[in-house]
């Protein structure tokens, strides 16, 4: 469905997709990142709305820019809030069915079909302004699917929703994907496995890994854990580490900070306590950072070739 080879975008100096050589089968995928790791220019790339700066980008065969016989295959929901206001569901998503080339009684059957699928019924008379964030979700959805697209990119779909709203969206977004092709771009991890999705991570504009649900959470859980210890001196605390069973990796940060990476984190107590006892003064332990951020930073290390 999509072959990228090579693909890189600059914004002048700033590296927005760098360097990106991946294939995409017909089906369900989730693009996984932190906020700026170059999510939205990927999909931007994908949907024709950027041309890429150096590479190859193809969907169904053809490059996406400025081609309409590959653009009116997609629909896109973009992770920016609706800007039209006063206007109700109804016609909104009307008027975007006719831009798409549908007029009449299509256009209007087209309009109830994708209003009724996301569930918004009589809230499509009333005026966007008074919707709620999750409404307001429902409304991009709806103008996304009208025209009946081969191939669903949603850009941030489930941020700012409350948890039930959240929960709704993905119940609908993987109906869809039962029958058709999805892209998700999210930072939710959890959210993208929901749908049951193939999973990219990118940051920093690179692709780092990729692969299921399951085979992104094994490579992280395989990594040891990294620890950060604030002593003095930083250097013998280090030495002492490294002598310690179940230690695989130690590296001195900054002028007080010491990582150590270890598969049995309990055993960092006894380095701690024998560092104590030696007269070296440990002022903080800080465990790993098991967060999204953490998550991608050690998969970039894995990817770079850099610790363990």
């Amino acid at each position: 469905m999509i072959h990228i080879a090579h693909l890189t975008k600059l914004y002048g100096s700033v590296i927005g997709v760098n360097d990106v050589t991946v294939d995409l089968g017909v089906g369900a995928h989730g693009l996984l990142g932190p906020n700026g790791a170059g999510k939205t220019t990927f999909l931007g790339l994908i949907t024709g709305q950027l041309r890429p700066t150096m590479g190859q980008v193809e969907v169904f065969g053809e490059p996406p820019f400025a081609n309409p016989r590959v653009l009116r295959r997609i629909g896109y929901c973009p992770a920016a809030d609706l800007g039209e206001r006063h206007a109700s569901s109804q016609v909104w998503v009307r008027y975007l069915v006719r831009l798409s080339g549908f007029t009449g009684n299509d256009a209007n059957r087209r309009t109830e079909r994708a209003i009724e699928q996301v569930g918004l019924n009589a809230a499509s008379r009333r005026p966007i302004a008074t919707l709620s964030k999750g409404m307001r979700q429902r409304v991009k959805l709806a103008a996304a699917i009208a025209h009946d697209p081969d191939l669903l990119v949603l850009d941030e779909p489930f941020i700012g929703l409350d948890p039930v709203a959240r929960h709704e969206l993905v119940h609908l977004v993987r109906g869809w994907s039962r029958d058709r092709s999805l892209i998700v771009a999210s930072h939710l991890l959890h959210e993208v496995e929901a749908l049951d999705a193939g999973l990219a991570v990118i940051l920093g504009g690179r692709l780092v890994a990729s692969g299921t649900a399951a085979e992104i959470r094994g490579l992280i859980e395989s990594l040891p854990a990294e620890i950060r210890v604030r002593c003095s001196p930083p250097h013998r605390f280090a030495e002492v580490a490294w002598r310690s069973v179940g230690v695989e990796a130690v590296r001195v940060e900054a002028n007080d900070t010491v990582v150590v990476a270890t598969r049995q984190p309990a055993a960092l107590a006894a380095i701690v306590q024998q560092a104590a006892s030696d007269g070296m003064p440990i002022t903080e332990v800080m465990p790993a950072d098991r967060s999204l951020e953490g998550i991608f930073g050690r998969l970039v290390q894995l990817h770079r070739g850099v610790g363990p």
